[in-house]
């Protein structure tokens, strides 16, 4: 049985934690300074509370971070005295991976794609790094995927880029549209039309604004890190740095 820490445990954090305890791992987390939202959700998944960050680093061989991409690289500092195979899931760019490499040795690259892994088949965990093999066998059997891609830090958080680059950033292009219809008074004909040779894009821009309006907030940082990844490549960064602005516009509105 592994011991594995946790940081900290979001909507998607707690589920990750889920999956790990049903297989009878001990799953760890610091309640020090979060707040009662986070300690009701890591109740629920059967987290085991170690008070502080100091402690839980102390106790566990593997620590997970699941945070917010803008959050990445402070969380990974204030584990610093963490000598365990560090293991940065967060929506960063390969860039952002490699700088948290610099400050945990053992340090495995990840990226998730999917929703909470609540069920199989949903959800991959993608995995880079000299110890991703071994974190990929701590998932084995849970309802999240967890797939290698290679010992290199930072391949997985460039898929992770590539991927929400495309399928956030196509989100925040429609909402764009549809706002530039609204605002000039044919939003109406614009669906109409939509109805007529896109089938389905009507309801996928419903879509992305009511996820936009719950989630924008922290989907602002994961598009100003796809820009980097960009721009670290040569390539436009002006797409994504506009799609981070649109999704902090969508969660004012929530």
């Amino acid at each position: 049985m592994t011991v594995v820490g946790l940081l900290h445990p979001g909507e998607m954090g707690a589920a990750v934690g889920a999956a790990l305890r049903a297989q009878g791992e001990t799953v760890l987390w610091a309640s020090a300074g979060r707040s009662a939202a986070t300690a009701e959700r890591a109740q629920r998944a059967g987290l085991e509370d170690a008070g502080g960050v100091t402690e839980l680093c102390r106790r566990c061989e593997i620590l997970l971070s699941v945070c917010p991409p803008h959050a990445a690289i402070e969380v990974a500092r204030a584990a610093s005295d963490f000598t365990g195979i560090y293991v940065d899931a967060n929506a960063i760019s390969p860039e952002t991976a490699r700088t948290i490499a610099g400050l945990q040795p053992q340090f495995v690259d990840g990226g998730i794609v999917g929703p909470p892994p609540l069920e199989a088949g949903a959800t991959r965990l993608y995995l880079s790094g000299g110890e991703a093999s071994r974190v990929a066998s701590l998932f084995a059997g849970t309802t999240l995927d967890a797939r290698v891609l290679s010992d290199e830090p930072g391949a997985a958080s460039a898929l992770k880029a590539a991927y929400a680059g495309w399928t956030k950033g196509s989100g925040a292009l429609l909402l764009t549209v549809r706002a530039l219809a609204r605002a000039e008074g044919v939003e109406k004909a614009l669906l109409g039309e939509w109805r007529l040779s896109i089938p389905g894009l009507e309801e996928r821009s419903a879509g992305a604004g009511r996820s936009a309006r719950r989630k924008g907030w922290r989907w602002i940082g994961e598009m100003e890190e796809i820009a980097r990844s960009m721009g670290a490549q040569d390539l436009p960064t002006g797409f994504h740095e506009a799609a981070a602005e649109v999704f902090r516009r969508a969660s004012e509105e929530e």
